[in-house]
């Protein structure tokens, strides 16, 4: 395997809870090579003392207010040295130890820029209810609603150079219009993994209220509109229409 460095980013705040196993199943990979990167948003819990047990396992720790999680994955890309990049969020853990392995794996593929997998969602329990399987990306399967799974989502570090980081102005859906942008828009080429990388809490922002409900619906319409879907609103509708499936996967 060539001698690709990934660099992993989490984002916390005030995620004593959850921070811990998010922190072992890094650790606990096999795949070494890799830097990791948490960028914290001022946490007033124990979140930050934790942290400090793994100082020897952390490459860089940033705890500073921010401008909300985007805004913190992106302190992290810039401080970022590896070949490629990627995000796990601080409610979330690898599924097993050889996710990094696998991930740094595809990317020997010639020309390969981006990879995505497939996602549990889990709920307090541990119990998994919902099950993301993506597919294959094939050429504008976005306009029909399609997107891959953010927190599985890795990519080559310099297409944010060539392309940009994630942009606050689409809000909650700034992970959605990135990959828009880089895939859709852009023909950046995608490769899927058949495999669970990241089992991942239920109960995201976007979610948790009717308004924000609405709120996410105008930015993924915006983001739509910005990088070229066919029919954005007939999109829209399609987007949630085919998490249905995740249910009975």
């Amino acid at each position: 395997m060539p001698d690709l460095k990934i660099s992993l980013i989490t984002v916390s705040f005030n995620t004593e809870n959850t921070i811990r196993r998010c922190i072992q199943s890094v650790i606990s990979q096999k795949f070494k090579n890799f830097e990791y990167i948490v960028i914290d948003g001022g946490s007033t819990d124990q979140t930050i003392p934790i942290l400090n047990q793994y100082n020897d396992h952390i490459s860089v720790v940033v705890s500073e207010p921010d401008e909300g999680i985007y805004d913190a994955m992106n302190k992290g890309i810039k401080l970022a040295k590896g070949d490629i990049v990627g995000m796990l969020n601080a409610d979330d853990f690898f599924a097993d130890d050889t996710v990094l392995s696998t991930i740094a794996e595809a990317f020997t593929q010639p020309n390969l820029k981006i990879t995505y997998g497939d996602l549990n969602y889990i709920n307090a329990m541990d119990s998994v209810i919902r099950r993301w399987r993506p597919g294959p990306y094939t050429l504008g399967i976005f306009n029909l609603g399609w997107m891959p799974p953010h927190p599985t989502f890795y990519c080559k570090t310099e297409l944010f150079y060539k392309y940009g980081l994630y942009s606050l102005e689409y809000g909650t859906a700034a992970d959605y219009e990135l990959m828009l942008r880089f895939i859709h828009k852009n023909g950046v080429n995608a490769f899927y993994i058949q495999k669970v990388l990241v089992n991942m809490k239920t109960g995201g922002i976007s979610n948790s209220s009717f308004t924000n409900r609405i709120k996410s619906l105008f930015f993924d319409l915006k983001a739509m509109r910005d990088n070229g879907i066919r029919f954005p609103l007939i999109t829209l509708l399609a987007k949630p229409l085919g998490k249905i499936g995740q249910y009975f996967t």
